[in-house]
């Protein structure tokens, strides 16, 4: 849980943003032009198109994507990142809010987000899968959608529900754009 200056910063947030927050998680390795990055920016425009905006770490790589594609689309992106990291915020945020360590930043990705999308990713977007999707069993996080976006996730999430069925009551599945709207609310109309 963060703090209360953090608490008050994420409240700050939210009134900014005056709609509902979904974080996007994914790699910072893509760069314009790669599927991922394409797919990314896709996903940025789909959630500001119905009304939502677009949390992330507030890097580059689907950071940036998702930020644009919601910038692009007329809508709000939000950025976590850390104060005194030696990486810059992306040009595409309107929006950059500083978290004091990696574990702030997370919390606070957390906290913010109504709902979460993981895209392909590397060991950072499986940590914050994995933390999300424990808070969320243990009920430290009220319900939330976590949609698993693409294939990437699918044998971990497997996995983990073989051994724990009820671990599968959080996840949700979106093999493309489609599925993906599926499980997006349009607050538009």
């Amino acid at each position: 849980m963060p703090d209360d200056s953090n608490l008050k910063t994420l409240h700050a947030v939210r009134s900014r943003a005056r709609r509902p927050l979904t974080t996007v998680f994914g790699s910072s390795s893509p760069n314009a032009g790669d599927a991922e990055y394409e797919l990314a920016y896709e996903v940025g425009r789909l959630l500001a198109a119905r009304g939502h905006g677009v949390v992330n770490g507030g890097y580059g790589g689907t950071m940036a994507a998702s930020a644009r594609g919601a910038r692009d689309a007329g809508g709000y992106s939000v950025g976590v990142t850390i104060e005194g990291a030696k990486w810059r915020p992306n040009g595409y945020l309107n929006e950059s809010v500083g978290a004091a360590s990696h574990l702030d930043r997370l919390l606070m990705l957390v906290e913010l987000g109504e709902r979460f999308v993981v895209l392909p990713g590397g060991t950072g977007t499986l940590l914050e899968l994995a933390y999300v999707w424990e808070c969320l069993n243990k009920r430290f996080l009220s319900n939330r959608p976590l949609i698993l976006f693409g294939e990437r996730w699918n044998a971990v999430a497997e996995q983990i529900v073989a051994e724990q069925p009820y671990a599968g009551r959080h996840i949700v599945r979106a093999a493309d754009l489609n599925e993906l709207a599926d499980h997006i609310p349009d607050l538009t109309t």
